[in-house]
Formats: C-alpha cells, structure tokens, sequence
C-alpha cells in the first residue's frame, strides 16, 4: 500500500544570485571595458545600473571624499551581447570590495550615498 502524500507546506526560498541594489563589477567586450556601480535590472535584453568606469573609481572616491565636483555616475544600459560577466564586488582575501573601500574614504556607505 502507497504511502499518503505529505501535506507539508513548501517553504519560501529566496531566489539566489545578483540582485537588484547589489553594488557589482561588469566586465564587456567589443570593446573591452570594466564598470563599478548598482545593479538595476538584469534582464534577457541586457544589463541596467547605475556605474562609472573602474578606471576613474579611485578618482572618484577622492572627489566624494573631499567635497569636490565630481562627474559621478551614470545610469548606464549595456545590451546582453557585450556583457562577458557580471560578478557581486564583494571581499575576498583580505581586500576590501570596492563599496567597502568607498565607506573607508568617505565614511558613507553606498546606500546612503544614493538616498542623499
């Protein structure tokens, strides 16, 4: 004899991955280039965040640092055809991730960045 289904109820998982609000490096192709910024969507057409170039992270850390003016960043939309990777920027061995290293200069975290 068959044993009865279970009736217990399925419990919520949160969908893992990269999600909206995470702070992320892209790295494109055609041309090659690497982005710092928030994520806003992913989707089947492509990649929406709010990003400056790796390259002017630094300079743009000082300027936010230092009350100076800044370019600051974009909301940028990169189609799926050029995005190689995206990747959460977070610590690995020992090094602080970029949004740590941008509390650590500025004494303000991303997200208060953005709501101010």
């Amino acid at each position: 004899m068959a044993e009865p289904k279970s009736n217990r109820t399925k419990k919520s998982v949160e969908p893992k991955g990269i999600k909206s609000g995470a702070a992320v490096i892209l790295v494109l192709h055609s041309p090659r280039e690497k982005c710092w910024g928030v994520l806003e969507e992913i989707n089947a057409a492509g990649v929406f965040l709010r990003a400056l170039d790796l390259n002017a992270f630094d300079d743009w850390v000082w300027a936010v640092a230092h009350d100076e003016p800044f370019m600051g960043l974009s909301d940028l939309f990169f189609p799926m055809w050029r995005v190689e990777r995206v990747s959460k920027d977070e610590s690995a061995g020992g090094v602080p991730s970029l949004a740590e290293q941008f509390e650590q200069r500025t004494g303000r975290s991303i997200q208060d960045f953005f709501a101010g």
